[in-house]
């Protein structure tokens, strides 16, 4: 068997694990192993055992398909890909003649979150990839993107507003950490996976973990962790409530808040409203424990936090996760060994970014006075929360035609039905993906992309990149996403707008680093990386975060922002104040007879959401989805792991197999995501999880969804139907 070192290409979710690749005499890749000389390669997620499968899958679309039955059918024709681009011309052309350019529409998902793409199609001005630019030239600025729902509360928007920077340009230091709190997030199932193993060394080596979450994670099962469990979206409560006792006990860093800081005289005021007994009455963590907390994160010589979207699902998310950033820096641990970290300017390789494109205008987009913070830092992107509104109620003007790549609206966005009724009125829908979506039953037009495995790119690690070699010819006529790309805007008549292959962003990159592509080429496993330098702390004192050089911040202040200049600017509270959300025990008690129950949503591992629903060891291990609940819960509704339930919730039901474990909190349940599309057992395709969740309950400030806080109620199902009604007049009364 050969076997060649490599990048892995199953998700766009992390730069890209470096990987051992092993083909069989075909030269069909079989299996994965960890490269622990590459970057990112000491350890590889559950995903990668599924790697065979997910190539080479029998649901892989393998050529471009027309549909010819009527919407809503999966009733296709294959044609070749210049048909394909000729007609996408012919029908975007003929919506830009009638309607303008600005009725074209692009959405991008997880699945064009590869490097060389994201750097090309990246919109000018935007912090990070999150949409696409290719019709930018067309005249349209209606793109959208994954990041909307997901990431960039976290990403980008908080710690932008308070610290001025991204939260990739910091690190949490859990190598040298004596305390962690994991708040939000389970490190094991995540990628890439290596932070976990970083755990695991910590507890061994004698740190104290501590885990926040409604569920048992398995970082609370590592050796002297503990767990609190909290009331779902109280987070931020528990964050102002520790400021609280470090204000109270004195225990805050007086220097860093009188010389670095902006609003924390105001803070002080708003953080009395939080005290222990209160603060334990919205989280239903106890009084003693959050005394406890409080002075445990000051007294740590080093504490770090792990934390990932857990908190961004709340009406109040962007300040919620702000309110753990203020925690850490008035608790003396931003910066320090051992602390939460900033990179610091120089330790990051620079990349070009002259030949991104810049919006036609956010004023003449759907988005234009709405969710302006989200649209200021991420290149004028109007919001896609917007969008099927848009198209249905033609406000502020009709959206007719829709390209959709590597997503599916219909099962990750809440209210799938009215995300339906949106494609079904469309005139023309492109779907771009490995396999049919649920989205695709609508579609005019089916391309089929690649994994990366099946293309040439590079992968990015802010102070190293790699060049990731394509390991194997694409299944079939499918084409990687970049192609597809710059042979559409070819079709649309202006391919110059954009580089024509990835080398030729590579080059632009690595000649602002004084090297070649051609010395990359000849490099070790093809990696080029800036040398060590000793890590330097407090960097704010030495003119190491901001493009000037001066000390301070890179905010408008040039201050550590407790209280927010920028969210003030655009009409919001500066300070991280904590909002209820809109449906609560607290907020709506009247709800609670009927809908007891507190219902989150979420992936399970190994898993991408809807993309591994027909992978062979996926559906074994996962044959029907399940929803999580405690005991205590499962006990008074005489249900049992295994027994068909009915998930409820105001809005609508889903039926899931129980699985009960005392690793979730009573009162709390939790389901997956990534059901109801085409894909995989019946029981999936019956289960899409967001027909559970509410399109107008949402974080103002960054526009995402409420997944996290809803309320349910679980029943076991009395009956299994066998389909579908069929009407019998001679059952009726013949009168």
């Amino acid at each position: 068997m050969r076997t060649q070192h490599g990048i892995c290409g199953l998700c766009f979710h992390s730069p890209g694990c470096g990987v051992i690749v092993h083909f069989d005499e075909n030269g069909r890749i079989t299996r994965l192993d960890p490269d622990p000389q590459a970057p990112m390669g000491k350890v590889l997620c559950p995903i990668a055992d599924s790697v065979e499968e997910v190539i080479y899958s029998d649901k892989r679309i393998r050529q471009p398909m027309k549909r010819v039955g009527p919407k809503g059918s999966f009733d296709f024709e294959p044609i070749s890909w210049d048909a394909a681009y000729r007609i996408i011309a012919e029908r975007l052309g003929a919506i830009k003649e009638q309607h303008g350019p600005e009725a074209a529409a692009f959405y991008a998902g997880t699945g064009s979150y590869e490097r060389a793409f994201k750097d090309a199609f990246k919109l000018k001005g935007a912090e990070i990839y999150l949409a696409t630019s290719i019709l930018f030239p067309f005249g349209s600025p209606n793109t959208f993107g994954v990041g909307a729902p997901c990431y960039t509360s976290l990403g980008v928007l908080a710690p932008k507003v308070t610290m001025g920077c991204l939260h990739i340009d910091m690190f949490s230091d859990v190598d040298n950490s004596d305390l962690i709190v994991v708040w939000g997030t389970d490190p094991s199932t995540s990628t890439p996976p290596a932070l976990f193993e970083q755990l695991r060394t910590a507890a061994d080596e004698g740190a104290e973990i501590i885990v926040i979450d409604p569920r048992r994670t398995a970082a609370a099962d590592l050796p002297g962790s503990e767990w609190l469990p909290i009331r779902p979206g109280s987070d931020g409560a528990l964050a102002l409530g520790l400021s609280h006792i470090l204000i109270r006990d004195d225990l805050f860093d007086k220097a860093f808040v009188d010389d670095w800081t902006v609003g924390f005289e105001a803070f002080a005021e708003y953080v009395q409203e939080f005290p222990p007994k209160r603060v334990a009455e919205l989280t239903g963590i106890g009084e003693d424990t959050i005394e406890d907390l409080a002075e445990r994160i000051a007294d740590a010589e080093g504490a770090s936090y792990v934390m990932y979207t857990g908190l961004e699902y709340t009406k109040s998310g962007v300040q919620n996760i702000r309110a753990v950033m203020v925690l850490w820096a008035l608790a003396g641990q931003l910066d320090v060994e051992g602390g939460r970290c900033f990179l610091g300017r120089g330790r990051s390789l620079p990349l070009a970014t002259e030949r991104q494109l810049a919006t036609p205008g956010l004023e003449c987009s759907i988005g234009a006075g709405k969710f302006p913070v989200y649209a200021h830092y991420c290149g004028g992107e109007p919001h896609a929360i917007l969008l099927p509104r848009a198209i249905i109620d033609e406000d502020p003007y009709p959206v007719r035609g829709l390209i959709v790549l590597g997503a599916s609206l219909l099962t990750a966005w809440p209210n799938p039905s009215l995300w339906q009724q949106a494609l079904e009125k469309l005139e023309f829908l492109v779907s771009i993906d490995l396999q049919l979506t649920r989205d695709a039953a609508y579609a005019d037009l089916v391309l089929p992309a690649t994994t990366a495995f099946e293309q040439a790119s590079y992968c990015y690690y802010g102070n190293a990149i790699r060049y990731r070699e394509q390991m194997i010819e694409p299944v079939g006529e499918a084409r990687p996403a970049y192609q597809i790309m710059i042979e559409l805007a070819g079709a649309l008549g202006y391919a110059d707008q954009f580089p024509g292959h990835p080398d030729e962003l590579l080059a632009d990159h690595l000649a602002r680093s004084d090297t070649s592509l051609a010395d990359l080429m000849l490099a070790d496993r093809k990696v080029f990386a800036l040398p060590s330098t000793p890590m330097v702390y407090r960097k704010w004192e030495k003119g190491l975060l901001r493009a000037d050089g001066q000390p301070g911040f890179e905010t408008p202040s040039g201050k550590f922002e407790i209280k927010a200049g920028i969210l003030e600017q655009y009409g919001y509270d500066g300070l991280p104040r904590y909002e209820e959300s809109d449906e609560t025990p607290l907020s709506r008690p009247d709800l609670l007879r009927r809908f007891p129950l507190i219902l989150g949503t979420g992936p399970f591992k190994p898993d991408m959401k809807s993309c591994l629903r027909a992978i062979p060891s996926f559906i074994e291990k996962y044959p029907e989805p399940m929803v999580q609940m405690n005991p205590v819960d499962a006990e008074a509704r005489k249900i049992k792991t295994g027994d068909l339930v009915v998930i409820k919730t105001a809005r609508g039901q889903v039926p899931m197999r129980a699985f009960v474990t005392e690793k979730i909190m009573a009162g709390f349940v939790y389901a997956p995501v990534g059901g109801g599309g085409p894909q995989g057992p019946v029981a999936w395709q019956q289960a899409n999880v967001n027909q559970l969740t509410d399109d107008r309950q949402y974080d103002d400030i960054s526009g995402f969804p409420v997944y996290k806080t809803l309320l349910c109620q679980i029943k076991k199902k009395k009956r299994v139907r066998r389909g579908a009604a069929a009407a019998d007049p001679t059952l009726g009364c013949g009168g």
